[in-house]
């Protein structure tokens, strides 16, 4: 690799470091943001939404209880939202990983999105 390779592997590399804390920050503000909705709604409405408090736990119960404007379900989405927060984050590590020719690493975090895959299909299937 020559000088002028290196300094934009350099740069873009930083770019996607950048991108990857803008990822972090947005997720948890708008996860904040949906979970404060849903309080507020908690707190006008009374009740979450669901007989004897509990909570949606599936995907299409949260569904139906956000068209709904339950405030629980609302709350689970700013939950999920945040839980998705750092799957992101993998998944633009994989590409910098990518870009910089670091292939063990691509693997290792493949790896570990895959593992993160299985785990949600899991919490699902339970």
């Amino acid at each position: 690799m020559d000088k002028n390779t290196k300094e934009q592997m350099t740069e873009e590399m930083a770019d996607v470091q950048l991108i990857i804390g803008k990822i972090l920050r947005l997720g948890v503000i708008i996860s904040a943001t949906v979970m404060i909705i849903g309080l507020v709604l908690l707190i006008v409405k009374g009740n979450g939404g669901y007989p004897h408090n509990a909570f949606p736990t599936d995907f299409t119960q949260i569904w139906a209880g956000i068209a709904e404007l339950k405030p629980y379900a609302i709350m689970m989405l700013g939950i999920f939202l945040l839980i998705l927060t750092p799957v992101l984050r993998v998944v633009v590590s994989i590409y910098s990983f990518y870009r910089e020719g670091d292939s063990l690493y691509v693997w290792i975090t493949t790896i570990v999105l895959v593992i993160l895959g299985i785990s949600f299909v899991f919490g699902i299937l339970r």
